[in-house]
């Protein structure tokens, strides 16, 4: 006679797989809720002026968001890493002014032009990033001391000189303004972009990697994930998108001078909070920070419309940076109250 023994169940991955669903709806609905207000504050703005939502409103509204989109996204990157970088806004000027000087009176080709960009910002990345990652100095003693050092690289290249729309060729002008069936070329590369970083964060290993790094360090660790290289990564990503931004920035406005998305710094790290990506790392994810950056883009467009004095969009983009943290905090808190009761009644029941 045949006798079948049955394997127990898994129970140790139980509590995992409860705590990643847990964490997955919390985020899910915060998303959600940031959707949602988005959705409101367009609608309320429409009514109160419908020339909001005319086919040039919409266009101006998502060419606005476009940059500040990318930006997040390569924040992001960091922000999981339980790291942060400041330096965005100003290698964002670097970037533009250098691919303005580059192409000043020349018929330099887009690609030329976006391929420079790109290679700046991943020189500023690589020098954050090595100095966080093997350096060990804290990630906002080193991005706030590269943001001034590119300030100040920048004011003296410029020496008070200005690129103008003019100088510029007209191929690298027409990506900022071209469109596709009546869609702005900006908005389309910023979608492309945030769909392939978020499917690369989701499906691949080294990703999922950084999830892990900004949830527990010491983890990672033992783990054996290789955690200098993978921050080293995510600051080269981060500055790699920054210079190809200042790239666009130049293709989006033509003009451009030495302070170009000067005290952007913020703002994006706002966006990526407000879209729900922990500032203390391992949670979030950059269709968030995507909604966050649209939403604070959309904030900054309705006071135009309404005629609100302009002080009140650092007003509210201050008050939701506390309020995410805030709420970030407590979902923190309740989330690992609900998971200790969960895993005590695991434990109890075995």
């Amino acid at each position: 006679m045949t006798t079948t023994v049955q394997s127990p169940p898994d129970t140790a991955k139980a509590p995992e797989r409860g705590a990643s669903s847990l964490v997955d709806a919390v985020f899910r609905a915060r998303e959600i809720s940031i959707a949602g207000a988005l959705v409101l504050l367009i609608l309320g703005t429409y009514l109160a002026n419908p020339l909001f939502l005319s086919d040039q409103g919409i266009k101006d509204l998502l060419l606005n968001a476009s940059i500040l989109v990318l930006l997040a996204v390569g924040q992001s990157a960091v922000v999981i890493t339980r790291n942060i970088d400041l330096s965005v806004g100003s290698v964002v000027g670097l970037s533009a002014f250098a691919c303005g000087k580059f192409v000043a009176g020349t018929d330099h080709g887009v690609l030329t032009v976006m391929l420079l960009g790109i290679a700046i910002g991943v020189v500023c990345g690589l020098v954050s990033g090595a100095l966080v990652s093997f350096g060990g100095v804290p990630a906002l003693v080193v991005t706030l001391g590269m943001l001034y050092i590119i300030q100040g690289v920048d004011y003296w290249w410029a020496q008070g000189e200005q690129i103008s729309a003019s100088e510029v060729p007209e191929a690298v002008l027409g990506l900022g303004s071209g469109s596709v069936l009546g869609v702005p070329y900006l908005p389309l590369i910023a979608l492309v972009l945030l769909a392939a970083t978020a499917y690369f964060l989701r499906s691949y290993r080294s990703g999922r990697e950084l999830y892990a790094i900004g949830s527990s360090p010491e983890a990672a660790r033992l783990a054996g994930i290789p955690i200098r290289r993978r921050v080293l990564a995510a600051y080269a990503f981060s500055g790699a998108v920054a210079g190809f931004a200042g790239a666009l920035w130049l293709a989006r406005f033509g003009t451009v001078v030495a302070d170009n998305a000067h005290g952007w710094e913020l703002t994006v790290v706002s966006a990526v909070v407000v879209g729900g990506v922990a500032i203390t790392g391992g949670t979030g994810t950059v269709w968030g920070a995507a909604l966050g950056a649209l939403l604070l883009t959309t904030i900054g467009s309705v006071l135009v419309v309404l005629k609100v004095d302009s002080f009140w969009q650092g007003a509210i983009t201050g008050a939701l940076l506390l309020l995410a943290i805030s709420v970030d905090r407590i979902v923190n808190l309740r989330m690992t109250a609900a998971l200790r009761k969960r895993n005590a009644r695991h434990d109890h029941g075995a």
